[in-house]
């Protein structure tokens, strides 16, 4: 996934939330839907972006559809940031 998708993922609050959520464990959309005060498929779309940016991952289990979050493209991202602010060891020997 690209960098720049993953950063207009993480952009809104909601989405942000959701990941939030989802770091203390799995949940369906409808428990995530419970926590919001808009539409389920507003919150449908939210999990769209979330899922095409690669931040989480689906798993249906009959009729519901649970979700999870997803770290490696996170990790991606923060080791990104951390080269883009560099490295004060790394000036010092120079």
């Amino acid at each position: 996934m690209g960098l720049q998708q993953t950063l207009k993922a993480l952009a809104d609050p909601i989405r942000r939330e959701i990941l939030n959520m989802l770091k203390k464990g799995r949940l369906s959309a409808g428990e995530i839907s419970e926590h919001f005060s808009v539409s389920a498929p507003s919150i449908s779309r939210h999990l769209s972006v979330l899922k095409d940016a690669d931040l989480i991952r689906d798993t249906r289990e009959g009729k519901f559809i649970f979700y999870e979050i997803n770290t490696t493209v996170l990790e991606e991202t923060m080791l990104w940031i951390a080269d883009l602010k560099g490295d004060n060891n790394h000036a010092e020997k120079e």
